[in-house]
């Protein structure tokens, strides 16, 4: 066989390798090995296997990976989110389906501050979907909206994809972090748009139709705002303040958002030794199964490299009548498609390293093009079967009354809203480059 035969046989063999339930870490090692053993031979294969150890965990960088988990997991811990929840409450309670604005307002500013999705997901399905269904909103909804806004963690700054996505890319951590901003805003945007048509043209779908409500109360004083507001302005000072300001490099911002995280616990005596302990072991598994990823995924990149693969794609849809945005358009419907299947960062390590050099060739910025893969891979969070986000909130909620499929439908909408936020940003690339650009 050729190295090209041997190239597309193992993207074949390794859709089948996950497909019958191997690991995808495993599988992506497999298959990468087995093709530079028949490209060239099982000793350069070996060979490479290690440096791809070596170079791809070796960096600096990567500990960037465990501090900004553990800062995620820590502020989870220490009922920051209920306080952003609470503050954003009080602002807009009196609006036409105003807590549904405020659950997309305070996991933004959340987002902010951990980087994770799945903890967004975890902490407002157990304090904004109670506290909607108690005012007279559909679990359908509320469950919805927790869903659908939980995936601005993995878009605004800090974020652990933005962070996957520089490291295969070779783009600056910082600028990609910068990047997220604007279409994190654009999603926060249209989100609370979707909430107000929804409120105004499909009420029942948001409302009880019993109005059978509890009224809003007004003992939380403005003091008490501000004093659970002042943990969050906090941390989003030190980490964004710090990152953007120029004293911290992501590294450093990550290390400095995990000691205020951890002081803040401490001052809330959310955290024992006990508890400590098991943050620092998930922080570990979390930070190793993400850095057994990126090696698979370099040594996979590294095998096609050898066998054309790459080079062969760039030349059919450039030089085809496909081009390259019929190229992007197809590349973003499979990462929606395979965002029904596989988790987040499995899809962007299977998917970037066959698609980063052909968006190379068609000369598109990687920047805006690693906006787009993320919002189309958050995507996948919200759509059946894999759903990520919703399985979340179901398992988090544990309400025997609450179905999966209830989640779903009520997240539909903020997937259309994700959608259109992914049009916009393909047709205004500014959106999401004027800040990393400056």
């Amino acid at each position: 066989m050729s190295p090209l035969e041997i190239g597309i046989f193992g993207i074949g063999g390794l859709i089948f390798l996950i497909y019958i339930g191997l690991p995808i870490a495993i599988s992506m090692l497999v298959v990468s090995f087995a093709g530079v053993a028949m490209i060239r031979n099982e000793a350069v294969a070996t060979r490479m296997i290690g440096a791809v150890a070596n170079d791809s965990l070796q960096e600096y960088l990567f500990a960037v990976v465990p501090l900004f988990v553990l800062m995620g997991l820590l502020v989870a811990l220490s009922g920051v989110g209920k306080d952003t929840f609470d503050v954003f409450e009080r602002m807009l309670k009196r609006l036409t389906a105003g807590l549904g604005i405020a659950t997309v307002f305070a996991n933004a500013v959340f987002a902010s501050i951990t980087g994770i999705s799945i903890a967004s997901a975890t902490v407002f399905s157990r304090v904004a979907v109670p506290e909607m269904t108690r005012h007279g909103y559909t679990k359908k909804f509320a469950t919805g909206v927790v869903a659908g806004s939980s995936v601005l963690g993995m878009l605004i700054p800090p974020s652990l994809l933005m962070i996957v996505y520089a490291v295969l890319a070779e783009e600056s951590v910082g600028r990609m972090f910068l990047a997220g901003v604007g279409p994190g805003l654009l999603l926060s945007l249209l989100f609370t748009i979707t909430i107000v048509l929804l409120a105004k043209t499909r009420s029942d779908f948001v409302f009880e139709a019993t109005g059978d409500t509890v009224a809003f109360d007004d003992d939380l004083t403005m003091w008490a705002i501000v004093r659970k507001a002042i943990p969050i302005i906090s941390l989003m000072l030190l980490v964004l303040g710090g990152l953007y300001g120029g004293f911290f490099n992501p590294t450093e911002a990550g290390a400095a958002g995990a000691f205020g995280a951890l002081v803040i616990a401490i001052l809330r005596k959310s955290l024992d030794r006990s508890t400590l302990w098991k943050l620092l072991v998930e922080t570990g598994q979390i930070t190793v199964s993400v850095l057994l990823l990126i090696m698979a995924a370099t040594f996979f990149s590294r095998m096609l490299a050898l066998s054309g693969v790459p080079r062969e794609l760039a030349e059919f849809f450039l030089s085809s009548p496909i081009g390259p945005y019929g190229f992007l358009v197809i590349y973003l419907l499979l990462i929606i498609l395979m965002g029904c299947l596989i988790d987040s960062i499995s899809i962007m390590l299977i998917m970037l390293p066959i698609a980063l050099p052909v968006a190379n060739a068609a000369e598109f910025d990687l920047i805006w093009f690693g906006v787009l893969t993320v919002v189309a891979v958050e995507i996948g969070l919200l759509t059946p079967p894999f759903g990520l986000s919703v399985y979340t909130i179901k398992s988090a909620m544990d309400d025997p009354d609450l179905r999966v499929g209830m989640i779903f439908r009520g997240a539909f909408p903020f997937v259309i809203a994700m959608i259109v936020a992914l049009i916009i940003i393909i047709m205004v690339p500014s959106i999401a480059t004027w800040l990393a650009r400056i």
